[in-house]
């Protein structure tokens, strides 16, 4: 589903954990590492979307996160022309982003994200928030730095004091 002016509607996920660390996982068959994200179907909301990609990514059920946030409004970014698939109708140019912060509530071994039979990530670990911005594909850093700035004060974190 692409809108009129060429841009895929697309959920992008931020998981957290109680020490503020946020998830991050490399994409099968190469070192590129990214946050779960993915396409908003027609008749879904993004929410639906969120949930569903959840679970195909990362193995994770809503009974898995808390939903902490998301973002004001849609994030756009536009793929570089040598990325852009010229044989697909319509022509995709980019994607528009509802991102979504989550709070991990089940344990790390509910993280799996070989979960399906074509799993889009071969490996995760928690990482510093700032990370990844600095390391995703170039064309989404500006992207991630507009969703983290957003969503990471609405991080809380557990402090054990036992």
């Amino acid at each position: 589903m692409i809108d009129e002016q060429g841009y895929r509607p697309n959920v992008g996920i931020i998981v957290h954990n109680d020490s503020g660390r946020v998830l991050w996982a490399r994409r099968v068959g190469g070192n590129a590492w990214q946050f779960p994200q993915g396409g908003i179907k027609k008749n879904e909301t993004p929410v639906d979307a969120l949930y569903r990609e959840l679970e195909e990514e990362l193995g994770l059920l809503p009974s898995h996160v808390e939903l902490v946030g998301q973002t004001r409004d849609w994030l756009r970014y536009r793929i570089p022309a040598r990325y852009i698939r010229r044989k697909s109708k319509p022509i995709c140019i980019g994607q528009k982003q509802r991102w979504f912060l989550l709070r991990l509530v089940g344990g790390e071994e509910d993280v799996q994200v070989a979960a399906t039979t074509n799993p889009e990530f071969d490996q995760w670990e928690w990482v510093n928030y700032r990370r990844p911005s600095r390391e995703v594909i170039f064309f989404k850093r500006g992207v991630y730095r507009r969703a983290l700035r957003e969503l990471i004060p609405l991080i809380r974190v557990r402090i054990d004091r036992s």
